[in-house]
């Protein structure tokens, strides 16, 4: 029963990879480099081809884009098609998956440092609030410090005014 089971699932497995496809058309760099032979270079150079040069109309096509010759499409091309959603086999789904995971991961990150900019740009923005209010709040007093510096001399002046008119007084009586 178990080497039934076990035949059973090592055809499910060969299934999967015979219905594996990718779709040249719509395929991310990280599909393609699941075909045999495609690495991150030649995954970009269809990307880019098929950007510059519209969608594939045969599977020949891709002897156009550059780094694929006649090995490279005879290694892939029962795995491609042009039509249809791209399926990688199973052991690529994992290598599809801790990519995801590193995508997230760099998304993220890069998710961290926009915040954190936004957080850095809030605080300045608070500082220079906070600076303009304490300069505002500075010359304020400055201003009422130099409204009671007069008030005090004319006060003073005044008293002192007095003081030499009584004393002229004075030196008048004498």
């Amino acid at each position: 029963m178990k080497k039934i089971f076990a035949l059973l699932i090592g055809l499910a497995f060969c299934t999967m990879n015979a219905i594996a496809a990718v779709n040249i058309n719509t395929a991310t760099q990280a599909q393609l480099e699941t075909l045999n032979g495609i690495g991150p270079a030649k995954a970009k150079a269809i990307i880019d081809y098929r950007a510059k040069n519209g969608s594939f109309k045969t599977v020949e096509e891709l002897d156009k884009v550059p780094g694929i010759g006649e090995g490279v499409m005879a290694k892939i091309k029962a795995d491609v098609t042009l039509s249809g959603e791209t399926t990688v086999k199973v052991a690529d789904k994992k290598a599809a998956k801790e990519e995801k995971k590193a995508d997230d991961k760099k998304a993220a990150k890069e998710e961290k440092k926009a915040d954190d900019k936004k957080v850095a740009k809030e605080e300045k923005k608070a500082d220079d609030k906070k600076a303009a209010a304490d300069k505002k709040a500075d010359d304020k007093k400055a201003a009422e410090d130099k409204k009671a510096a007069d008030k005090k001399a004319a006060e003073d002046k005044k008293a002192a005014d007095k003081k030499a008119k009584e004393d002229k007084k004075a030196a008048d009586k004498k």
